[in-house]
């Protein structure tokens, strides 16, 4: 499948489903959204995503085992920001007393980023990968 021509944003709506693989082709076929990216998890189900709509993109997951080191195992949803200077970025939320759980970290796909929940509980990811 071709990708689209997409200008990538800066925020990005996550979401788990149960059954990743059902969900993408549920929401290709019901809102149009057209395949970007996708690996497969360990045990064969969607790891991880990237639907298009317009200029717009949807990272999503399917279930996977808790871990609890990574709060984003078990989370339904939230949000990821891609930011250029990630350094800059975790001190200011540092500063501001942001609830870190997942501290600043290399990751094995190329990014740089970091975790914390908003004062509502909201998980949100801030990093430098760009869908």
């Amino acid at each position: 499948m071709s990708k689209p021509d997409v200008i990538p944003p800066d925020v990005y709506p996550v979401l788990r489903y149960g059954d990743g693989r059902s969900a993408i082709d549920w929401l290709i076929r019901a809102f149009g959204f057209q395949s970007h990216f996708e690996t497969a998890s360990t045990d064969g189900g969607v790891g991880h995503a990237e639907l298009a709509f317009g200029r717009g993109m949807l990272m999503l997951a399917g279930s996977r085992r808790p871990d609890p080191a990574n709060p984003w195992s078990t989370e339904r949803g939230g949000v990821y920001i891609a930011v250029n200077d990630i350094d800059a970025h975790y001190a200011r939320a540092v500063a501001a007393g942001a609830e870190i759980v997942m501290p600043l970290a290399d990751t094995d796909y190329g990014s740089r980023q970091y975790s914390v929940r908003d004062p509502e509980g909201h998980l949100w990811s801030i990093g430098t990968y760009r869908p």
